[in-house]
């Protein structure tokens, strides 16, 4: 069987590849080994733990009404299997709409597993009736979209469901009393929030001395208070796991740290300490692909990798791990194969941890900033002065703005609150356009919303915030005559 283009992997950049391909005239045959399309991001990460974690808020925010605004709700009930049957809906709505799409743009889909038998030829691996009787796939090109797994440290794997990966712990076999979350990063910290919710007793450990050490300290602080709250200040961070053990019915864990040393037993354990790429055992060694130290595919900025048939893209292709950058470089990859002029050149990435609060940011950090020794302006604003975060009672938020001093551009934008992850999206277009801060601050904004603060954080820049008196440290300006 021979096709024009081939993807290897139906996940969100796989399938963006695939149906762009298609739109554009091309043959197209995908290549996915799960019986549904949509990669880990819909079937075991993205969708359903965002479907999870909107229960877990719900929960949250009922609290809050009865701590603090006189509003008071019985503790609630979790059928579980209600809970599960609901995300699964949810995951199978999405992914037959990706089949369904997938049929009227006449992509033909092969449930198999992949393997490269030269730069040329996948040999399919598996039973499914869509595979051809020759268990072969011939292509001009390949966009190889095979995408990432948690990582599964071998200190960690003892042979025990009891010690879960972050694709265990949505399965939600049961809400154990309690949970150790291994790893203080986005994944960690979003599950360990569904299962407190949930009412079980949750315990972080970090090896490093901060939670999310990728993002910007101002906005971790409000998270982490929170968190300590939820987890009942079981947060030890510079904190190393020396070992697990299965005892009887529980998971014995050793810790060695400043705040947590010795022994303790936990009913389950959720590893979170990264993912690897989906580049190992698939054939890449019959081709002139090259992988870097961290098994990335190394490419260029069309997505073209050193074997002229193969194209990557997604988290096979490199950081950041994240599926809207692999649905923009599936993008790229089809559209330099039509022979267009095209790179995947972004300035600004959004990142978003779905937790409550969110964390979102775009651009350059200021830590990114200091380590470049490049010179910035940081303009923040706190959500305290904000009406309508007083009004939602999520006033420990924040929008700020990285800015250029002598341009006055903004190069980058960090914001905590209440949904940041929306929040965030005008900031990405801004930087991407390489507006400067003014252009934010004369773009009126509708009141009272929290999308204020970013026009709010701007007007600091200059010292005209309306609702902060802090003048900016500059000469005074001299009336116009």
């Amino acid at each position: 069987m021979h096709t024009q283009i081939a993807v290897l992997g139906g996940g969100p950049g796989g399938y963006a590849a695939a149906f762009l391909a298609a739109d554009l005239g091309m043959e197209v045959t995908l290549v996915e080994a799960e019986p549904r399309l949509g990669g880990t991001c819909l079937l075991r990460g993205c969708i359903p733990s965002k479907t999870l974690l909107h229960v877990a808020k719900v929960i949250s925010e009922a609290s809050d009404l009865s701590e603090e605004w006189g509003v008071e709700f019985s503790s609630p009930q979790i059928d579980l299997p209600k809970l599960l049957a609901r995300k699964e809906k949810v995951i199978s709505n999405l992914s037959d709409g990706l089949g369904q799409l997938a049929k009227r743009r006449k992509v033909k889909v092969i449930q198999a597993r992949g393997y490269f038998e030269n730069s040329t030829t996948l040999r399919l691996e598996g039973d499914h009736e869509s595979i051809p009787q020759e268990k072969k796939l011939t292509f001009d090109k390949i966009v190889l979209a095979s995408g990432s797994t948690p990582a599964m440290p071998p200190m960690f794997n003892i042979g025990s469901d009891r010690v879960m990966d972050s694709t265990g712990a949505l399965e939600l076999k049961d809400a154990p009393e309690n949970l150790l979350v291994i790893g203080g990063g986005y994944i960690g910290l979003e599950m360990g929030s569904v299962y407190a919710a949930l009412g079980t007793k949750v315990s972080v450990v970090e090896l490093s001395q901060g939670l999310l050490m990728g993002a910007d300290r101002d906005l971790v602080k409000p998270l982490e208070k929170r968190l300590r709250k939820l987890f009942q200040d079981r947060i030890f961070l510079n904190t190393k796991v020396g070992s697990l053990a299965l005892d009887g019915q529980q998971v014995q864990v050793s810790f060695e740290g400043p705040d947590k040393f010795g022994t303790e037993k936990y009913d389950r354990v959720l590893v979170c300490v990264g993912r690897r790429p989906n580049t190992q055992n698939i054939g890449l060694e019959n081709t002139k692909v090259e992988l870097d130290q961290q098994g990335f595919v190394k490419c260029n900025k069309k997505q073209e990798t050193a074997d002229p048939h193969i194209l990557v893209i997604g988290d096979a292709a490199g950081e950041p791990m994240l599926a809207h950058k692999a649905t923009h470089e599936g993008r790229v990859a089809i559209e330099a194969l039509h022979h267009q002029e095209v790179e995947f050149d972004k300035v600004a990435i959004p990142a978003v941890v779905f937790t409550d609060p969110e964390i979102a940011w775009a651009g350059i950090t200021v830590e990114e900033a200091k380590a470049a020794g490049r010179k910035v302006e940081i303009a923040s604003y706190p959500w305290a002065a904000s009406g309508r975060a007083q009004a939602l009672g999520c006033t420990d938020g924040l929008t700020k703005w990285i800015i250029d001093p002598e341009t006055e551009r903004v190069l980058g934008c960090g914001m905590v609150g209440s949904g940041a992850g929306e929040l965030i999206a005008e900031a990405a277009l801004a930087i991407e356009m390489g507006c400067e801060i003014r252009d934010i601050t004369e773009t009126i904004h509708p009141h009272p919303t929290l999308s204020e603060t970013v026009m709010n954080a701007g007007e600091i820049f200059y010292g005209t915030a309306t609702e902060i008196y802090k003048p900016k440290k500059k000469a005074k300006a001299e009336l116009s005559r």
